[in-house]
């Protein structure tokens, strides 16, 4: 076999793997994530725990936004705030889902920080006012790892700030993740208001 063939055939096999590494491992995260879901309620049938699960979830939302029954879930809410121990786990997921799904969302500002004269470094902007620490000029930056899913709390002045505006703040996570490997492309929400000019209203970092 000539040398011409065989790098061929590894190309081949390269692109072969590229697709479906990141294809069955998608996959099989999915299955084991499903799998786990649908057995925390026991029952014969597939599908059906995960289905209960979701309505159940959907009920208590329902509930908690009733005048009626949302003292009930405030009142449970309080209760857990005075177990020592338990309240400071509470609160921590609490906060760290609210920071996805929640209504006051915490990693929707993608920031790049500069931290030397030739470096910078990106991440979100999580609290934007630390005054109840006596910190006015100084800013929470979350700094997420590569190839993890954990990163590093960072307070940093407010004048080594710069708001990222082209892109979103799931293709900024993405990004860092990834190691810089994902693709970026350019977003504009400001694009599916029209003006009458039709040029982008001007704008200035906020620092």
């Amino acid at each position: 076999m000539s040398d011409f063939t065989s790098k061929r055939i590894l190309g081949y096999f390269l692109r072969g793997l590229l697709f479906v590494v990141p294809f069955f491992l998608t996959a099989y995260i999915i299955i084991l994530t499903v799998r786990f879901l649908d057995n925390i309620i026991p029952v014969n049938i597939p599908g059906l725990g995960i289905l209960v699960m979701l309505v159940f979830i959907t009920l208590v939302g329902y509930l908690t936004s009733i005048f009626i029954t949302k003292s009930i879930f405030e009142q449970l809410e309080k209760l857990v705030f005075r177990i020592p121990l338990v309240n400071i786990l509470y609160t921590s997921i609490k906060d760290l889902m609210s920071a996805f799904v929640g209504d006051k969302k915490k990693f929707n500002t993608p920031i790049v920080v500069k931290l030397s004269e030739n470096m910078s470094r990106l991440g979100f902007m999580t609290q934007d006012d630390l005054s109840v620490l006596d910190l006015e000029d100084l800013v929470a930056v979350y700094f997420p790892h590569s190839y993890n899913f954990s990163g590093n709390l960072y307070l940093v002045p407010r004048s080594n700030i710069k708001r990222l505006k082209n892109v979103n703040s799931t293709e900024i996570m993405k990004f860092i993740v990834s190691g810089g490997v994902s693709h970026l492309s350019y977003y504009h929400p400001e694009a599916r208001i029209k003006k009458p000019s039709g040029k982008p209203s001007p704008s200035s970092d906020i620092h």
